[in-house]
């Protein structure tokens, strides 16, 4: 019999908080083992890419959890069909998945987290760039396609999330872009975070689930990432967000996550080096 889900992620940890509930308390939240936490037949693993600590516990997450599918962010089908294939690891690996070229952080901080997936069906869901590409000259929903309703898609967003998802996307920029670009960036977040709800929803139906899926921690968030699309395709589906955010001292009081795990951040060059050259 599977174990549920979330309940494993409950007896895991004693470093996740229930969202909101880490500022009832004085100092560190009580175990969350103590606390009972509902069955979720998907579960989103969030992450900062280049965290070799978040990677550890996602791994321990799946070796824990024993989920029907696990779906990666960081893979397309192809290379999904290629870790179902091979029995490669290491370098060799890495080399099959043409990983170099893929421009995800060192296949060593992800390794662990594979090789714990190699035991149950992996999806892979990255966006073609040439999808995205079109979402720029056609908008999110033509770009997608006829299911672009089922998604919402099809709706705009309110005047006050559109500007503050622009403005997150020029921070994340190091305020670097043209802001005329904002709105297509924004149409490229939802159109991914859509085909990604669409590719989960294709393994949970495949497998029957528990789905776990390996995402960052933008991605996972409950206010504008993946569960508002599967929220709109598939409202019946019960999803569990955790996300990985690095603050080792003040737990965050409204994280957009229905767990978050707090840790120190990853030791990393200045991100915005590059556009001040």
């Amino acid at each position: 019999m599977r174990r549920s889900p979330a309940r494993f992620i409950a007896s895991w940890s004693s470093l996740l908080a229930l969202a909101g509930a880490a500022a009832a308390f004085e100092g560190a939240p009580p175990p969350i083992e103590r606390i009972d936490l509902p069955d979720a037949q998907i579960v989103l693993l969030g992450e900062v890419h280049d965290n070799g600590v978040h990677h550890d516990r996602q791994a321990a997450v799946l070796r824990g959890m024993d989920p029907a599918a696990v779906v990666f962010e960081m893979l397309t089908p192809v290379q999904a069909g290629i870790l179902a294939d091979s029995t490669l690891s290491g370098k060799a690996l890495a080399e099959a998945l043409d990983w170099a070229g893929s421009g995800w952080p060192a296949f060593s901080l992800y390794e662990p987290v594979i090789e714990a997936a190699r035991a149950t069906r992996i999806f892979g869901m990255a966006v073609p760039r040439a999808d995205l590409g079109a979402v720029f000259d056609v908008g999110a929903a033509t770009a997608f396609g006829p299911e672009a309703a089922r998604f919402g898609l099809d709706q705009p967003l309110p005047e006050d999330e559109q500007a503050t998802r622009e403005e997150a996307q020029f921070a994340a920029h190091c305020d670097a872009l043209p802001r005329e670009m904002l709105p297509g960036m924004v149409d490229a977040q939802r159109f991914r975070d859509a085909a990604f709800a669409r590719s989960i929803l294709q393994a949970l139906e495949e497998t029957g689930g528990p789905v776990a899926v390996i995402a960052g921690n933008g991605h996972v968030r409950k206010d504008w990432g993946i569960p508002v699309y599967l929220s709109h395709a598939a409202p019946e589906v019960t999803v569990l967000s955790v996300g990985q955010i690095e603050d080792q001292d003040t737990p965050p009081v409204d994280a957009p996550y229905d767990l978050w795990i707090l840790s120190a951040p990853a030791e990393r060059d200045d991100p915005c080096a590059v556009f001040a050259k």
